[in-house]
């Protein structure tokens, strides 16, 4: 229900955005003609065909988005028909001339034929066809929760919901509009110029779309951007962040949250046979949801290990619930290999299908759930932070099933790199995702969705700002570099400065350079660089590029990639 109120108000301020713009003339073009019969079936029909043609885009991978093309071959031909019938009238008397002789066989009133709901309907499908690739990022926020959802039905229902949205806020704008080209006809009698006026509107959007221009630069001029508006929704329907379940008083009995969910849809396991909640009973369990490019996760992962191998033998079975955040992740050589980096060693189950997530009804990175000896939730606890508090809770499971001489005191991991604690800075840099799907806080202009763009950046930006030079390509997840010596730039503050990287497709390492302040960044380089800034990418995870040796801060950061192909995907920051 979030994402389908979510996806209904996102449809409705799209109306807003510059990706709607090509559209509009097609839809203005009746709008002196009775709504009923043009504007709604219209309307209907565009809104139908875009959530259909959306959905074999989103479910159906790169063939769905070529079919697509040739549709929008052809509708670019119809429209571009329509606006010369409007633009030239010998030209349209020429072209309707059979189609009125066979109207009049069938009824005196050929005006009839052309209040037809089903050529209206027909103009709807082949402008749907051509609003479809113009998506705007609130769309690509609604694949990303489909996408995790995991049923095509619901990816569909999303995108049919945003698309009533969008033609209420048309059909509101049309019957407007209807209402002023008929006062304009009776009072300045301006009728055959409105009907140029359209033509000609219809046919420079024929022009801009087909030129590649409306996935292109009007999504790099806004008149007035969407996003706040978007974030605003987002927020207002989204419930407060849950950090974690409230300490119980000394001597009070632990509440109990739910039973341990089936662990049976693991699409993989690491380190152990599949498990079942009736194998572990008798146990007390600690599932730690965790992906292995997550900042957070990373952190915590010290602890959770020690806490594995500190009680392993006094009745503790830790359990992680690999859930990947990006594509990457899902690979098993990736997981297998972060496994061995991280020296994890107790039971992973792979996640690739969220289908234990749903079980817990889990929304976070990381998220640590109590189970006791009996199989019930005792306690959870989301993110990163109190460990001792989150020990105690172990110790005390532990005490409860009757496990005695339990190891005394509390682990003390020593981690270092990317491992180690955040500087505790509350004004650090927020999470910023590359990819269009939720990217904040860009400061080149528009992102183009999906088109290979060349980018400048700003001279200057202000805090939390980032931008692109070079030449991208811009999807949902994350940004490709078409042509070498591209960058990313991004004015942050924090002590740390992280980036999820990967190679290109043919896995090719990828050298690049940082900088910080247009300088070498020193002492103050990150363990994945030397102190001039050099460093390769030879896989697809999470690289430490900055911990600044004196503490948190704010600097100019710069990372130049001397091949193409780089995948970039998110910063983070400690």
């Amino acid at each position: 229900m979030l994402l389908l109120i979510l996806a209904f108000f996102g449809g409705i301020v799209t109306i807003l955005s510059p990706c709607i713009l090509p559209v509009l003339p097609f839809v203005f073009a009746r709008a002196d003609r009775p709504f009923a019969r043009n504007g709604l079936p219209m309307l209907i029909a565009m809104a139908v065909t875009f959530a259909l043609v959306a959905t074999l885009a989103a479910v159906g991978g790169g063939w769905a988005v070529h079919a697509n093309q040739y549709g929008r071959y052809i509708a670019l031909a119809v429209l571009a028909v329509l606006g010369l019938t409007l633009l030239l009238p010998h030209f349209a008397e020429w072209i309707s001339r059979p189609f009125v002789t066979l109207g009049n066989r069938l009824t005196e009133k050929a005006d009839a034929k052309q209040d037809s709901p089903w050529s209206a309907a027909g103009l709807g499908v082949a402008t749907g066809l051509l609003w479809a690739p113009c998506a705007g990022p609130i769309l690509g926020l609604l694949l990303t929760g489909a996408a995790l959802q995991g049923a095509s039905v619901e990816t569909t229902l999303l995108l049919l919901t945003y698309a009533a949205g969008a033609a209420v806020s048309l059909a509101l704008a049309l019957l407007v509009g209807g209402r002023v080209f008929a006062l304009m006809k009776r009072s300045l009698g301006a009728g055959e110029w409105l009907r140029r006026a359209l033509g000609a509107l219809v046919l420079a959007g024929v022009a801009v779309i087909a030129l590649g221009a409306d996935t292109g630069v009007l999504t790099r001029v806004s008149l007035a951007s969407t996003g706040g508006i978007e974030q605003k929704l987002i927020d207002a329907v989204s419930p407060a962040p849950v950090q974690a379940a409230p300490a119980p008083k000394a001597g009070q009995s632990l509440p109990v949250e739910g039973e341990l969910p089936s662990l049976s849809g693991a699409t993989q396991w690491f380190n152990s046979a599949p498990l079942s909640p009736e194998t572990l009973r008798g146990k007390v369990v600690l599932v730690d949801f965790w992906t292995y490019s997550c900042i957070n996760c990373i952190r915590s992962l010290p602890y959770v290990n020690a806490w594995a191998q500190k009680y392993r033998d006094h009745g503790l079975v830790v359990i992680g619930v690999h859930s990947p955040e990006f594509a990457f992740e899902k690979d098993p050589a990736n997981v297998a290999k972060a496994i061995k980096d991280f020296h994890i060693t107790y039971p992973v189950a792979m996640d690739n299908d969220y289908a234990i997530w749903k079980g817990f009804n889990n929304e976070y990175w990381p998220a640590h759930y109590f189970v006791d000896a009996h199989g019930q939730i005792r306690a959870h606890h989301f993110g990163e932070g109190d460990y001792t508090g989150s020990e105690d809770m172990i110790r005390r499971l532990l005490s409860d099933a009757g496990y005695k001489n339990l190891p005394g005191g509390y682990v003390q991991p020593g981690a270092s790199g990317a491992e180690a604690a955040g500087s505790g800075d509350m004004y650090r840099s927020p999470e910023t995702y590359v990819g269009y799907a939720r990217s904040e806080g860009f400061a080149g202009g528009q992102i183009a969705h999906g088109d290979s763009w060349h980018y400048r950046a700003p001279d200057t930006l202000t805090a939390n700002q980032w931008a692109l030079n070079g030449t991208w390509t811009v999807q949902a997840q994350q940004a490709t570099l078409d042509k070498p010596n591209g960058s990313v730039v991004y004015r942050f503050r924090g002590r740390d400065l992280h980036l999820v990287l990967g190679p290109g497709e043919n896995g090719k390492p990828i050298r690049f350079r940082v900088t910080l302040d247009g300088k070498a960044p020193g002492d103050d380089h990150g363990t994945d660089i030397d102190a001039d800034g050099n460093g390769v990418i030879n896989g697809q995870r999470l690289y430490q590029l900055v911990r600044q040796a004196h503490g948190t801060g704010e600097r100019v950061f710069e990372i130049t990639f001397l091949d193409p192909g780089v995948h970039v995907y998110a910063f983070t920051f400690g």
